[in-house]
């Protein structure tokens, strides 16, 4: 989706962080914007950080409510109309042993991280769909999604899950118009770190007190961290380039290359294939999209060469 000017963006998890980092690139392309967070003081300070006047809104949500989801994407249309980017974003995360973990602390971040996408592409999906004028999906995954370590159960699969959400989706929905992404950050100042002050009290049952005391008192790495505006920038430069996965720090580059490599070398290819089957299922043995992706990944790559060359 190249031609963002004057369209209408809805960013759950908008107010601070990525999601404030977004807004901000969005609106310098010239799109209005609905920030929508579940805390009201982020919402205020976003929207003084903004400066955008009318071209922003700001909806109080709590993405795993899904009637308030509807009633926020009303308000968006009523003030903004037809919607055109969604961005899933709103995210939280415990981490430590597995064996530790909760029921509540599974509920929390997966109904979050997984259910608040979800409600998300069903309450905006066929709003976009319904205009006819195209439209973009990004969800905010994670590295952990490409590159899962052990202490991030929880967190991981969630992330997994979105991942695959916008993999299944991309070809499903980009000959209708509306491009699918997932985008994948490593570390960034954000509020991730605060979201247990978030966490319903019903859910509030957690085995990780102790491993979330040790790890506030480990030190500040926020330095080490990307800001909220290169990843900003990033998920728009995605956007403009239709990108499946947006990806930021290099750093991960033998992670990501060892999980294809180990995956690959797993393929049993001393069996003798069954052509009949093959036939019969070739359309569940490779997504066309990420075989475009690695054209078009190719391709501005090649173009990022020659821009540094020049």
């Amino acid at each position: 989706m190249q031609n963002l000017a004057d369209k209408t963006a809805f960013i759950t998890g908008g107010a601070s962080g990525i999601g404030l980092g977004i807004a901000k690139a969005l609106l310098g392309a010239g799109m209005k914007v609905t920030i929508a967070d579940i805390r009201q003081d982020h919402l205020d300070s976003a929207v003084a950080e903004l400066e955008g006047g009318d071209r922003v809104l700001a909806v109080q949500l709590d993405v795993t409510n899904r009637a308030q989801f509807a009633q926020a994407a009303d308000a968006a249309e009523a003030k903004f109309g037809k919607l055109h980017i969604l961005v899933n974003n709103a995210g939280v995360a415990v981490v430590g042993p597995t064996d530790l973990a909760t029921f509540a602390d599974w509920d929390w971040v997966m109904g979050v991280n997984l259910g608040g996408t979800v409600n998300g592409i069903v309450t905006v999906l066929p709003r976009i769909l319904a205009h006819g004028e195209g439209g973009h999906i990004v969800c905010t995954a994670s590295m952990s999604a490409l590159v899962p370590v052990g202490g991030t159960t929880i967190y991981s699969s969630g992330k997994a899950a979105v991942t695959a959400m916008m993999e299944c989706m991309r070809p499903e929905y980009e000959s209708r118009g509306v491009i699918c992404s997932a985008f994948c950050p490593g570390a960034v100042q954000s509020n991730i770190a605060d979201a247990a002050k978030t966490r319903p009290a019903d859910l509030a049952d957690t085995g990780y007190a102790e491993a979330d005391k040790r790890r506030a008192s480990g030190g500040n790495f926020m330095h080490l961290y990307q800001t909220k505006e290169q990843v900003g920038q990033r998920v728009l430069e995605g956007i403009l380039n239709d990108e499946l996965y947006i990806l930021t720090h290099s750093e991960f580059l033998t992670g990501v290359k060892e999980r294809g490599e180990a995956t690959t070398a797993a393929v049993q290819t001393h069996l003798p294939e069954n052509p009949e089957y093959k036939e019969t299922f070739a359309m569940l043995f490779r997504n066309p999209a990420i075989t475009q992706e690695i054209a078009r990944q190719q391709k501005l790559q090649a173009a990022r060469t020659a821009g540094d060359a020049a």
